[in-house]
């Protein structure tokens, strides 16, 4: 395994009304839960220390993460670092039986083979936690969401049950978690910005990560749910940001886009970013991470990686110049929000 240093070169945010400071570059554990291939256990962990030490401080996993592997392997990465050094982030909303042969579909062709029960309420949410901080190692988890609570996972016809479920059950666990100091913030993990704006209004919530709804490709979530996450203090997280992949492969065979295989209409519009990309000699990855990072509402990107090469290849990206030019292209050729903020 690699080992940590003390090299903290990644710049801090402060993560809404919460008071965390989180780096504006977070870990996204997704991939190290053996997510579309089965990795190397010692890669997998090693990429959770190199994320340590190029300056991330913030972690985030879930239950669906392998069914409980990427948890396991961020708390055996993370064993050997004083806990208050870094961050935490799980999710709630499903919990983990043994006893259950995991299902198909999920897209982990890895990971343990223990069946994913969903279960939005207050006794399932505290038994997820419980597992979680079990799997990790911790006796306390820093930010807590509710997660999936959208017609992508659900189906449109059950998405409204699930919300009244997620409000009458999780939301009244996570808040007296909080409460009790088991947890520092609260909030919700979706890919469905109306989602994120509905549980924003309804509940006291602290933190949302949104993920692949703000980026090159999409910047809807800026009209409306930023501007009242700023109103309420909600720290915004950023998952996503390269569309399953399209926005970091670029437009080739098989570029994935919210985890299908894009369609012609998307590879068309990325080629058409790639090559105003290409006329300034930068790279559409680069572009794509700094663009999102420059919205004042977003706290961090949570960024996935399988390898120490890959995490540092992600913290790279932040140093690389891009021509100030290159965003005036974008928008004169309305492949960006002519409204959307840009690197300064």
């Amino acid at each position: 395994m690699m080992g940590f240093t003390d090299e903290k070169p990644l710049p801090t945010r402060t993560l809404g009304r919460t008071g965390l400071s989180v780096s504006c570059l977070g870990f996204g554990a997704a991939p190290i839960g053996d997510l579309y291939q089965v990795l190397d256990e010692g890669r997998a962990i090693d990429a959770v220390i190199a994320a340590h030490d190029v300056g991330m401080n913030i972690f985030d996993v879930a239950p669906l993460y392998g069914h409980g592997l990427a948890e396991h392997r961020c708390g055996t990465a993370l064993r050997g670092v004083p806990r208050d050094d870094f961050l935490l982030s799980t999710k709630v909303g499903r919990w983990l039986n043994p006893l259950v042969e995991r299902g198909t579909g999920s897209g982990y062709v890895g990971g343990l083979p223990h069946g994913a029960i969903i279960d939005y309420s207050y006794d399932g949410a505290m038994r997820s936690i419980e597992q979680s901080m079990l799997r990790l190692g911790v006796g306390r988890i820093d930010v807590l969401l509710i997660h999936d609570v959208d017609a992508w996972t659900h189906g449109e016809a059950a998405v409204e049950t699930r919300f009244a479920e997620a409000m009458e059950g999780a939301y009244r666990a996570l808040a007296r978690l909080r409460a009790d100091g088991v947890v520092k913030a609260i909030g919700v993990g979706v890919n469905d910005v109306a989602m994120c704006e509905r549980f924003a209004s309804a509940g006291d919530f602290d933190v949302m990560l949104l993920a692949g709804r703000y980026s090159l490709l999409e910047q809807g979530a800026a009209h409306t749910f930023f501007p009242l996450a700023q109103r309420k203090g909600i720290g915004l997280l950023l998952g996503g940001v390269f569309n399953s992949g399209i926005l970091a492969t670029g437009a080739r065979e098989g570029a994935r886009y919210n985890y299908s295989a894009a369609s012609e209409a998307v590879l068309a519009r990325v080629r058409q970013i790639e090559a105003v990309c290409s006329a300034h000699d930068v790279s559409l990855p680069d572009v794509a991470l700094q663009f999102v990072l420059a919205h004042p509402a977003v706290s961090s990107v949570v960024l996935g990686a399988v390898s120490p090469a890959e995490v540092r290849q992600n913290a790279a990206r932040l140093s690389r110049r891009v021509p100030s030019g290159l965003w005036g292209d974008l928008k004169s050729e309305r492949l960006l929000s002519l409204e959307a903020p840009i690197p300064t």
